[in-house]
Order: C-alpha cells, then structure tokens, then sequence
C-alpha cells in the first residue's frame, strides 16, 4: 500500500506518466479515494471563518462608496430603463440569502468502478491533447446517463421566481489571465460597469498596464507571464503538460498567478493608495484560485470565458479530443478533473496557508468545475448557439467588443498602400509563438504569389515577416487595432483567438483559421461549420499548396455574402450590455457590507504619506466647486 507521501504526490505521478495507469497505480488509487473519505470538505467552520478574516487584509471602503446604490443613468447614455427612483432595477431570480454554494460534484455520484473506467478511457497525447476514447457498454451507460439526469434536474432546481432588484453599487474586480485578446472583452465589460456607478479594477499581467488604464479602469498586476504561457500552451496545445519537463513551467507559472490573487481582491491601489475590498469577482477560468479567494471573502464570483468550459453534449470540450459524441459531456468532466489532479497541491497549500480554509480531498471536491457557478460565455449566439443542456445559471452573452478603431491614427504610406489596390488580406498569430518566423512568413509570400493577391503582414509576438524586402504587395505592420484594419481586407488568415475571429466576422471576413492551441481548433471547427472559411489547417500543416487552397475558397463569392449575413446579425448585437445585465441578474439578494467609511479623523490618523498626500490634494482641488 502507498504511503502518505506517495499519496500526497500522486497527481505528479499521473501526470508525469501521461495518465496510462498500471495495475498498481489503480490499486493506489482506490485506497487514496477510501482513506480521502476522512478529509472531505464541507466548509470552513466559524473558527476558520475568524481566521480568515485575519488573514485578508481588512481594508477600509474606497471614497467611492460601497453599497451605495447608483444614483445616476450611465454616463453618456440615454436614461437606462432599469433605473427607477434613482436605483438600479432589473428582473432576477430571488435566490434568499447568499451562501458561497456547495460542491457537491458529479464525481460524489459515480462509483469506483465508473472511477476507474474513466481512468482507463484517457490518454494524455504527446502534444498534451486529451484523448477520451468511450465505449458506451452495458455497464457504464445506465450510470452515465443517470449522471445526466441528475444535472438536468439541477438545472430545473436552480429556477426560481422572478421579482425586481436594486442593484448596489460595488466594488467589483476583474481576474483575467492570458493574453491581450483574452483582456479586451473584459476590459469593454468593466467600462460598461463603471457607467452603472460601480467601482472596478482589472486584474490582470503587468504587460497590460499600459492597456488597461488607457482605457480609465483601474489596474492591478497579477503574477504569471503571459509570453511564457503563450509559449506553453502552444507547446502543450492547452493547460495540460505533456510531459515532466513542461509542468515545473506550468506550476511555477500557476503558483504565481494564485499567490497574487488575494491582493488583487484586497490591496490598495499601488499607485494612489485608495483603499478597495472586492464585493464580487468577475474571473475567467485560468485565474485559477478565483473560487477560493471569493468563498474566503465570502462575495460572489461570476465566470465569464470566450471558450466553452460547461459540460455540454452538444461538442467536446476543447481541449479534449473525443472521437464518439457520447463522450462530449464526459470530456469536460475529465478535463475539470486532470487540471485539478495537476495542481491540487499548489491549491491546498494556498487554501491552508493564505486563506485559512479547509483543504480538499483528491477525488471527492476537486475545484475545477464552473457548473455551480453563473457563467456567461463571451460569443454570438448565431455562431454557437447555446446547447440545451445548460441551464439558467449559464448565458451566451454575445461578443463583447472594446471599440478602438475611432482612437487609432494610421501611417499614412499605410493608407496610400491599401488605396492603390484591391482589398487585401490580412495574416497574423497575435501572441503565438512561432518556431520558425521565417519559413511562416516564406509560405505566406509564396501563397500569395500564387493566388496573386496583396497582403499584410501582421508581425505580432512570433516576429512574423521579419525580412529586410517586401515586394509592393505585401506590407508589414505593427500594432493596428483589428477592428479598424479588418474593414479594410477582403479575408484574414490568423490563429483564431476567440476576440481576433469575433473581429473578423464582425467587419464580414471570410476566415481561415491556422490552430495553435486550445479553442483555437474549436473556432477553427465553427467557422468551417458555418461555411464561413475552409476547414483549419494546424501551424503544423501549414504549407503554399494548403494557404493557397484556402485563400481560393476565401475569395468565393458565395462565401463572402455568408460572412456579410453573419456580419449583420453580430452588429445587432449588445454583447457587452447583455454582460452586465447577467451580472447584475446573478447577484444575490443579500451581498456583503462594506467595512464603514472611515471619518476624517480617522482617515488621517491612519493613512500613510502616499494616501495623505492625494487626501491633501483632492480636497485642495475640490475646494473651490465646494467640495469636501
């Protein structure tokens, strides 16, 4: 029998060996699930509570008040219809008094020998793909479809009656991890946020201060390093490593991402020194710890993602490759569970040490799953619709688009180029990597060549286009909005971020989509759906004769007016409002009070020299309006 550490280490084990489990390590697995039947987690006790209350920072409310309730319509907006009497009204489901919800999971439910079936039906491939092969026999069926009914009539549970709320105004933070695609949507849905009265910071990688806080929303640094996870997840075609010498990169990388979530949550402003304590969470789901933290402030968390993390059985989960469609709802279920298995420790060592709260057993709560969370997915519901099997708790929003094509000033031989012939087409991979820039950028001249077409070259993070000539149909560029320069082109080939595709089909461009990683291959798959673009082509596979075969199907008629009709549909949509408005509808009814504001006195008596001096400075510049 294993000993306690080999236990401890077993989620390094499994990963470590690719998730292909002998005889010995199901063996082991099976007492690890009996003796971990002693640590299940049901919540932190009262004494915990009190603990962690003293291991957060109790931070006084900002200036900007708490639960005060917005007074005002948002700024630079018609009077909003929900607001009356000079609150915030909206329909929402009456949920009673908020409690941090219970995680009784699908796992709870299944038994050891289902346990084990799933373990022997995954493979973690060479790439890092997951592999779930399920054969639906007499014996595992009943079971899973068992599992299925029980969600669907979770979902029925959840539905309660309808009445009309005043939405406080809150002090709100946005956890985002990944690249600058990943920040744009959520960076539109906290300027929208704001015009409701509410006080919101984004949280996100210091490479997008710059970014963040040019669009007026208050910034925070969290940890991890959005080229090395750019780098990793193009390697490992997602989260999951695909061998030993990829997870001390993905640990050290999540270590510091968790580490530098409760201050994000809690800390001052860095530069100003306003205070600020998070009344709700807005996180997408790599922000991983964002559970945690919010059931240790005991505030609300909302999931909002560009990619499907629900379990559905409408398509596989995509990081997941599933060859039956009756493993699609299960591909989620082992995803969840593989991602957890990898960083349990990093997640039980935080709760214990940082937050005070219980740890978590290995099979029985594992804390990868959103499904008990409001979730709003960030895509148009005329290109994936949302399945029927999601319940109320989960919205498809529509795109949330962040406008900055008014701001932007192009160069002018940029302008004269694109006006000297027809429309081009436009290539990029955004922040992908690449291993080789020069023979990518080779097969794009080439193509190009072939098809006799213009293009341009978008150099991004892989160094793409670095050559000392272009010829004069091709030009080289940096740094353009896409929603200003994809007007402009007839088709765009790129690596089908979530928020560079919404672009494209926005502006009616006919998309070939080259995969990197992730849900990249997943909007690949639905742009060629939807006939809107030829089938993906892997970077992998990229080659002359494939991109000029997918630039010939681009320029097709019939497929442009399919992008054009798709392109009209999107532009009657308000994806950012309908955001809000499922935030504001998922809230609670009882939300947590603000620490009191401070009186004068006791502000000065405790700030430091940095918040004295902007106390000092903003009463000095609100004095003659007859401010404070």
């Amino acid at each position: 029998m294993m000993g306690s550490n080999e236990i401890e280490h077993l989620s390094e084990d499994v990963l470590d060996r690719g998730f292909e489990f002998d005889s010995q390590q199901k063996k082991d697995l099976k007492q690890m699930e009996i003796e971990s039947q002693g640590e299940k987690f049901y919540g932190a006790s009262s004494e915990e509570d009190e603990d962690v209350n003293k291991s957060l920072p109790q931070v006084a409310s900002s200036s900007r008040r708490g639960l005060e309730h917005c007074i005002t319509a948002p700024v630079g907006t018609e009077r909003n219809p929900l607001i009356v009497d000079d609150d915030i009204f909206l329909s929402r489901s009456t949920t009673g008094k908020w409690e941090f919800p219970r995680q009784d999971t699908i796992l709870d439910r299944l038994s050891e020998k289902v346990k084990q079936l799933i373990t022997n039906l995954v493979k973690i491939q060479n790439d890092g793909t997951v592999e779930v092969d399920i054969e639906m026999s007499a014996s595992v069926a009943p079971e899973l479809l068992e599992l299925q009914s029980f969600a669907k009539s979770t979902m029925r549970e959840s539905l309660s009656s309808e009445s009309k709320k005043s939405v406080p105004r809150l002090q709100i933070v946005i956890l985002v991890v990944g690249t600058r695609g990943d920040v744009q949507p959520f960076l539109a849905i906290a300027k929208r946020l704001q015009e409701y009265g509410h006080h919101v910071r984004l949280a996100t990688h210091d490479n997008f201060k710059t970014f963040v806080k040019s669009a007026n929303v208050d910034f925070y640094p969290l940890g991890g390093d959005p080229r090395i996870l750019a780098g990793y997840m193009a390697r490992n075609k997602g989260l999951i490593p695909s061998g030993p010498a990829e997870i001390s990169v993905q640990r050290k990388q999540l270590k510091a991402i968790i580490d530098s979530l409760p201050p994000a949550c809690t800390a001052p402003d860095m530069e100003t020194g306003v205070p600020f304590r998070a009344q709700a969470i807005i996180a997408n789901p790599p922000a991983y710890g964002h559970v945690h933290v919010a059931e240790a402030l005991a505030v609300p968390l909302h999931i909002f993602f560009t990619m499907p993390w629900t379990p559905t059985y409408e398509f596989p989960h995509p990081l997941a490759r599933v060859p039956q469609s009756a493993g699609y709802w299960l591909s989620y279920i082992i995803v969840d569970l593989l991602i957890w298995w990898g960083m349990r420790r990093i997640i039980n060592n935080f709760r214990k040490t940082t937050l005070k709260l219980a740890p978590i057993a290995y099979f029985s709560m594992y804390r990868g799953s959103i499904s008990h969370l409001p979730t709003s997915y960030m895509w148009s519901p005329h290109v994936v619709p949302k399945p029927s099997d999601w319940g109320p708790l989960v919205d498809v929003v529509g795109y949330c688009f962040l406008s900055l094509a008014s701001k932007y000033q192009p160069r002018e031989d940029f302008v004269q180029w694109i006006k000297k012939g027809p429309p081009p087409l436009y290539f990029g991979f955004g922040s992908m990597p690449l291993e080789d820039p020069k023979g990518t950028t080779d097969v794009i001249l080439e193509a190009l060549k072939d098809t006799e077409q213009r293009g341009i070259i978008d150099r991004g993070w892989g160094n793409l286009g670095n050559l000392a000539e272009l010829s004069d149909n091709v030009f080289l560029l940096e740094e353009c909005p896409h929603d200003w320069l994809f007007p402009q082109c007839s088709a765009v080939v790129h690596h089908g971020g979530a928020g560079t595709t919404a672009t494209g089909l926005k502006a009616g461009c006919p998309t070939t989509i080259v995969p990197f990683f992730g849900d990249q291959f997943f909007w690949g798959d639905r742009i060629y759906e939807k006939e809107l673009g030829p089938a993906p082509i892997p970077i992998s596979q990229l080659n002359v004769e494939n991109l000029s075969n997918a630039i010939r199907f681009m320029l097709q008629p019939e497929v442009k007016s399919r992008a054009m009709e798709i392109a009209k549909l999107i532009e009657n949509e308000d994806g950012v409002a309908a955001a809000v408005d499922a935030f504001h509808r998922h809230l609670p009814d009882e939300l947590p009070l603000p620490t009191p504001t401070p009186t004068p006195v006791e502000e000065e008596d405790h700030l430091n020299p940095l918040q004295w001096f902007f106390l000092r400075l903003g009463r000095f510049c609100c004095a003659p309006c007859g401010g404070v």
